[in-house]
């Protein structure tokens, strides 16, 4: 099966990729299908974001494709920067400007709870979608620490660990992220969908 990933960040590609390990499964990127449309990201929840960029990339290639909405979800903030993760800092997107602004937000505050949470959301060639969810819960450190991971990997520490995102190995952030629970599911959901070449659910 033919799967378009709908994302041109190499960083999130590189950990869908080695995550999404399935017999038989061709993975493609936006970036592979010239004529793949540009999606706006302007849904009002992570669901919606993620449904619309796998539907419509779905009906405008024929292909099957996986798309999906993360971001970060600060408790003292009312979740906030949530479905504005990418661009909590304006345009251009840059991690360390999001970073920055982040460490100021809560610069007197107690409170450092926070969540990472990803929808993926699979949709057939006609738009037809089904999602699922995974999150990790965790705090904001105070000062960034560590040169791996991308986004606001160094300054989130999940919950029974020492280190930020940005502090681990690859191999252990794939185990506990978000992003590889939601991919765990996807892959418990629709590994049997992945491993044939189907025209529908």
């Amino acid at each position: 099966m033919k799967l378009l990933i709908a994302t041109r960040n190499p960083d999130k590609l590189a950990e869908m990729r080695a995550l999404l390990n399935v017999p038989g499964l061709h993975v493609l990127c936006i970036n592979d299908i010239p004529q793949a449309p540009e999606v706006e990201e302007d849904g009002f929840t992570f669901e919606e974001n993620a449904v619309k960029k796998a539907t419509v990339l779905a009906r405008a290639t024929g292909l099957w494709a996986l798309a999906d909405d993360s971001g970060l979800e600060v408790a003292a903030l009312g979740g906030i920067p949530g479905v504005h993760s990418a661009r909590y800092a304006g345009e251009p997107v840059k991690y360390s400007a999001n970073n920055e602004k982040l460490i100021a937000a809560l610069r007197e505050e107690p409170d450092r709870r926070a969540q990472f949470r990803t929808v993926i959301a699979l949709s057939s060639p006609a738009g037809a979608a089904k999602t699922v969810e995974g999150r990790c819960a965790g705090v904001i450190v105070e000062h960034a620490r560590g040169q791996g991971g991308f986004g606001y990997d160094p300054l989130f520490q999940p919950e029974g660990y020492s280190q930020t995102f940005a502090e681990m190995s690859s191999e252990l952030k794939n185990k506990i992220s978000h992003r590889a629970h939601a991919l765990a599911r996807a892959k418990e959901n629709w590994s049997a969908l992945f491993s044939s070449d189907p025209v529908e659910w």
